[in-house]
């Protein structure tokens, strides 16, 4: 399993990390600022600049769960892992992803008053090698203490177990930690388990639509992005019959008639994804009562919300904007459309 320390930076996260693989037995460090540090000498300086943090670089993201995964693969027992982590969707790809390998993650977050905070980043010691390195590590902290505040505000509380360290050394918050882990007082985070494909997959979608013609978009917990319902199509059962599957299981309306095809898309890989086929359907117009009977499940999807294609274009990746935009236009033509990446053929 894998314990993560959660908290804001300055927090005390890494010295109380040290402590606790002395009290957790069969225990290893994992810090993700090695993996910023190898992209800092890998990645080429422009793309650096483009972004503020490397949390917001997506190779960031999938290095820590694949090197999580890996070293649980060499090492087993229990990885500890001390990073902040302030943006929801960020936390829902990485434990997602950890997920989909079978790895428990119990998500513990250190919350010292903020006097305490303050205080803790002015006497935080700095590497002395940084150029400029008191400066920056203690603003960095000082930043990110309203993003902190605000995370705090709308999801962290209600997603890890939190530990009050201001009064506490780091071994004494250790030991805390260590006693809820092992006493089961922190649960397994509760996020689906998706597993990953290890070949091309055939995935259905169905757009269903209110009675402004906005179509229904769901927030999953696994992956970055809105998206529509549906999911990869089992073996031996029919992707329109999948489509009616997952939108009852992820929002509770049974479709009384198969959907009619309205675009095929051919999903070429991009390692490490396979691709495959992404098929879309059309569910057809819900009324208001309807649209009240949309019940989410927990651990799987967020949120959901019916979105016009303009708004649609700011919630979805690009890919799965291009995939709605042309099914859009196929159901407006009342014909199926062929696309290879996307793009319409033929």
């Amino acid at each position: 399993m894998i314990v993560w320390i959660n908290g804001a930076y300055g927090a005390g996260k890494t010295s109380t990390a040290r402590e606790l693989i002395e009290l957790i037995p069969n225990s290893t460090l994992f810090d993700p600022e090695v993996i910023g540090g190898a992209l800092d000498r890998l990645l080429p300086p422009k793309h650096l600049a483009e972004v503020g943090d490397f949390q917001d670089l997506p190779i960031w993201r999938r290095l820590v769960i694949d090197t999580a995964a890996a070293m649980l693969a060499e090492l087993g027992g229990t990885l500890v892992v001390p990073m902040t982590l302030l943006r929801q969707e960020y936390r829902d790809e990485i434990f997602g992803g950890l997920a989909a390998r079978r790895i428990p993650v119990r998500h513990v977050l250190l919350a010292p008053a903020e006097t305490i905070l303050r205080e803790r980043i002015a006497g935080r010691e700095v590497p002395e090698d940084l150029p400029d390195g008191e400066i920056r590590v203690r603003q960095w902290s000082y930043d990110h203490i309203e993003p902190f505040k605000a995370a705090l505000a709308s999801w962290l509380t209600a997603d890890a177990y939190p530990v009050d360290s201001g009064s506490l050394t780091p071994r004494d918050t250790a030991r805390r930690i260590a006693e809820a882990v092992g006493s089961g007082e922190v649960p397994a985070c509760d996020i689906v388990q998706t597993p990953e494909p290890t070949a091309e997959t055939v995935a259905a979608g169905v757009l269903l639509f209110d009675e402004q013609d906005r179509v229904l978009l769901v927030d999953p917990t696994y992956k970055a992005g809105w998206e529509f319902p549906g999911g990869v199509v089992e073996r031996g059962e029919a992707p329109a019959r999948a489509g009616m599957r997952e939108v009852a299981e992820e929002t509770g309306i049974r479709l009384d008639d198969v959907p009619a095809l309205l675009v095929v898309d051919w999903e070429p890989p991009a390692p490490p994804a396979f691709g495959g086929l992404r098929l879309l359907f059309d569910g057809g117009r819900l009324d208001s009562e309807d649209a009240g009977r949309v019940l989410l499940p927990g651990p799987e999807l967020r949120a959901w919300r019916f979105a016009s294609e303009e708004e649609a274009a700011h919630l979805l990746p690009p890919v799965r904007y291009e995939r709605l935009r042309r099914a859009l236009r196929a159901r407006e033509r009342g014909r199926a459309m062929y696309l290879e990446g996307g793009v319409p053929v033929g």
